[in-house]
């Protein structure tokens, strides 16, 4: 079975209402699937761009309230998602839990069901500067075209969580992230190559690109979209199927074959999933 997936590297720039936002997500969506695309993603924090829309006193709004545009991102999502018979991983937007903020993934399915999985590992910034919260645990989300799992940004750094989400049957990881710099981007670059390889998973990740200049934390943003393979022969050399252009506006579309997976797991070059040495070290089962 193959997979059509589409990374948007979304292009933050100031707004003047939800309108704008709704559209510009729209134009994504409808590139997208000029390429018959089954799954699109959507970056990390890509609604903080409704921060730049002027408050009502004209004041610039601040984090605490993006909760406030829950409902319109929800329902707007869920239109598309039916609309244009595609799923959507909406990126992540922050929620109000029992008057916590938390950093929420969202895939969206073509029937209308909503899911969602908040970020497990929270950096120094969310905690320090948006008095973030954890999320409790790790969904995988069954599809018809498989069981697929999304790991946002930093979580993607910790092999453990991954471990997790391959022994709950997920052979794709979906990672928003968002990165203002060189280094944070390489991070969650490289170690999502790591992943790949370890778990003998596919990953699709994908970044903001473009500035807010009225939002604190969310003026600079380095990204850049890729799909990236396990390293051995059936898959291309540098384990990528297809990268962006970095910082531009754009979005990379390929095919996953989940076939080639199951044979590298089976009888690859190296057998990474199946040589774990758990008599050595804890494992999920």
């Amino acid at each position: 079975m193959k997979i059509r997936v589409s990374a948007v590297q979304y292009h933050l720039h100031t707004i003047e209402s939800f309108d704008d936002f709704a559209q510009q997500c729209e134009h994504y969506i409808r590139a997208a699937l000029e390429f018959e695309t089954e799954f699109i993603l959507f970056p990390e924090f890509f609604t903080t761009q409704l921060l730049s829309i002027k408050g009502a006193d004209g004041k610039a709004l601040t984090i605490n309230d993006l909760p406030s545009f829950t409902e319109q991102y929800l329902e707007t999502f869920t239109r598309f998602a039916k609309q244009y018979n595609v799923h959507i991983i909406a990126g992540t937007h922050v929620v109000n839990v029992e008057g916590k903020l938390r950093n929420t993934a969202h895939l969206f399915y073509p029937n209308g069901t909503v899911k969602s999985q908040a970020k497990i590992h929270i950096t120094p910034t969310e905690v320090h500067e948006w008095n973030m919260s954890k999320g409790d645990g790790l969904e995988v989300f069954d599809t018809d075209k498989g069981r697929i799992a999304i790991l946002t940004c930093y979580d993607i750094e910790f092999p453990e969580i991954v471990r997790m989400a391959k022994a709950k049957g997920a052979d794709v990881i979906f990672c928003p992230s968002c990165t203002d710099d060189r280094h944070g981007f390489h991070r969650v670059r490289y170690t999502s190559h790591a992943r790949a390889i370890e778990n003998q998973v596919y990953v699709v990740l994908t970044g903001t690109v473009g500035s807010l200049p009225t939002v604190d934390f969310m003026r600079m943003n380095f990204g850049q979209a890729a799909i990236i393979t396990p390293n051995d022969v059936p898959f291309p050399p540098k384990g990528l199927l297809a990268e962006g252009e970095i910082n531009n506006d754009m979005l990379v579309t390929a095919d996953l074959d989940l076939e080639l997976l199951y044979q590298v797991r089976e009888k690859g070059s190296v057998t990474t999933w199946r040589d774990r040495r758990t008599d050595l070290y804890t494992d999920w089962k």
